[in-house]
């Protein structure tokens, strides 16, 4: 990359970013299995042909500027946390097709040794997180090698970790420090990238503290509300949302979770999208900090005006709060923008197209 693209990628970090997530390609294979087991040709020949540089240029030609790409560790390193280099490759590539097209390039820890977003509500504690720091040790191990190789490419960013779930704020903030201090070590100009506690939930900004550097971006996630944007989702066993919702609307008494939370309670629409975002903008404008709302969507088959009216709510308060976002997702997984072989979608009538293009979504991403 010559020193004019790096100047002014650099330029592009302390402006507003706009992007896409890439889930599902060197993250979550389970999930792609799931929804086509008869067609799926091995988790190594899907890493080849799943993603090509193809993909890179169609979201250069829409208009964003990034990519997130979402990594599972143990796909790409063994117990001891040694590197399989015939894996790596293909994160060598992602770097390289980012490269070719002009994009900037996220690289997260999807998922690292004893911790697993998707896991919490079946072993509430992460092992990461426990007093035996051997995990935290495992990770930063990984984070080692990932700096080491990727440090010197200016449009690569680390994320420490994807949507942490951690018993107490505290927790998260001392190990979150702590990965930010090994990334830093083995990558001392690269853009790192970190969120606060459970699932990177706006309201927890109030209890993240700033990791002392000033080259971080920090991360949020939003999906609220879940009764909506999750409805008849299959994943969700909770009967209250396995219901049809329009939005905006009034949810009533929501819906309870793990840990005594209850979500997705009263009346949502644009005031109280701000509202849920007052603890970021406050942590925004108290650090001086920039953010990026780098998840964020509605189940496909949700009925598409609500949906439509939902992302522009959002995707306003978002632009008015100067904080980026990567749409969660570019290709399947129930999200992406393309769908292909995903049986449960084929007759959506927003895919009705030969590239299968949901031009709806993408539009309303495109236009803000």
């Amino acid at each position: 990359m010559t020193n004019s693209s790096t100047q002014r990628m650099r330029g592009e970090l302390r402006c507003r970013m706009r992007g896409l997530n890439i889930g599902g390609w060197l993250s979550q294979i389970d999930a792609i299995v799931e929804k086509d087991p008869e067609n799926f040709p091995g988790i190594d020949k899907h890493m080849e042909t799943f993603i090509g540089s193809s993909d890179f240029a169609n979201i250069k030609s829409w208009g964003f500027d990034h990519v997130r790409i979402p990594v599972d560790s143990y796909l790409f390193f063994d117990d001891d946390e040694r590197p399989i280099e015939s894996r790596i490759t293909n994160l060598d590539r992602a770097v390289e097709f980012a490269k070719q097209n002009g994009l900037m390039l996220i690289l997260d820890l999807h998922e690292c040794p004893g911790h697993d977003f998707s896991e919490v509500t079946k072993s509430p504690v992460q092992k990461l997180f426990m007093d035996d720091d051997t995990y935290i040790k495992k990770t930063e191990k990984i984070w080692a090698y990932l700096a080491e190789r990727y440090g010197q490419n200016d449009h690569v960013l680390f994320e420490t970790l994807n949507e942490p779930v951690a018993p107490t704020p505290e927790i998260w903030n001392n190990v979150k420090d702590r990965l930010c201090r090994e990334i830093r070590r083995h990558a001392p100009s690269s853009t790192i990238i970190t969120g606060s506690n459970m699932w990177n939930w706006p309201n927890t900004y109030s209890s993240l503290t700033p990791f002392d550097d000033d080259n971080v971006i920090y991360s949020v996630h939003f999906y609220e509300p879940l009764l909506f944007t999750h409805q008849n989702a299959p994943w969700f066993t909770s009967p209250e949302v396995q219901m049809e919702r329009t939005y905006p609307e009034d949810y009533g008494p929501g819906f309870a979770r793990k840990y005594g939370f209850t979500q997705s309670a009263g009346k949502w629409d644009r005031e109280r999208f701000a509202r849920e975002f007052e603890p970021v903008n406050l942590f925004r404008k108290k650090y001086n900090a920039s953010i990026i709302c780098n998840e964020f969507g509605v189940y496909t088959p949700v009925e598409l005006r609500a949906q439509l009216r939902w992302y522009n709510d959002l995707l306003s308060v978002l632009k008015e709060m100067e904080i980026g976002f990567s749409y969660w997702n570019y290709r399947n997984l129930d999200f992406g923008i393309i769908s292909i072989g995903e049986k449960l979608h084929e007759n959506l009538p927003q895919y009705n197209n030969p590239e299968r293009i949901n031009h709806p979504v993408l539009d309303v991403l495109r236009k803000y």
